[in-house]
């Protein structure tokens, strides 16, 4: 049972200040598979947001890094989903999870945006749809929650962020296998996996 995934969108704040900052984690697992598939992503101003298309699991898949803030990004993902006629269940989102360790991420299909302002704004540019595949990155929590922007707008210690860089790692070759073996066989193999470096 493959999944039928057109779009894969990974959540950032836009500038060289935010760049390596815990709340762009989606943008490292696009990034990646760009690497991975030796494309470049190009800035597409009427989609707001960097694009690239690549060929992954025998399917045609687009690229997107919106270039709005965290809090727009449905702005951004609406306009590429409706110039191609996406559905909201043929959408994958990479993002950063408070919930989860770093060293640890996990795939879900659906489901609320637990507070995450990206996924928030999606989910109302999409008309309430919330069946997109999530992609969630572990970055840990501080602790306390008035401290959580700064800690998301913060970057990780070497350490997490290693930790972090396996876990997009290994989430970017799971993507191979959702596409072509459907949802549970790549839960079964990134649900088991943790970062060495954690």
């Amino acid at each position: 049972m493959s999944s039928n995934i057109r779009l894969i969108v990974g959540l950032a704040n836009p500038g060289p200040e935010y760049v390596r900052t815990r709340h762009n984690a989606g943008e490292w697992l696009v990034n990646e598979l760009a690497r991975m598939h030796n494309v470049s992503l190009k800035a597409e101003s009427k989609f707001f947001g960097l694009t690239a298309r690549i060929q992954a699991g025998g399917q045609d898949l687009r690229l997107l890094i919106p270039t709005t803030f965290m809090n727009l990004s449905g702005k951004s993902v609406a306009a590429l989903a409706n110039f191609y006629s996406i559905a909201p269940e043929e959408i994958l989102v990479a993002h950063d999870e408070l919930d989860l360790p770093p060293g640890i991420a996990r795939i879900k299909k659906g489901g609320g945006h637990g507070g995450h302002n990206g996924l928030k704004d999606i989910i109302a540019k999409m008309g309430n749809n919330k069946e997109f595949y999530r992609l969630r990155i572990g970055i840990g929590h501080p602790g306390d929650r008035n401290r959580v922007a700064g800690y998301v707008l913060g970057k990780a210690q070497a350490n997490e962020q290693q930790a972090m860089d396996e876990a997009v790692d290994e989430a970017s070759r799971c993507i191979d296998i959702l596409l072509r073996d459907g949802i549970a066989k790549a839960q079964s193999r990134l649900h088991t996996f943790a970062a060495q470096s954690a």
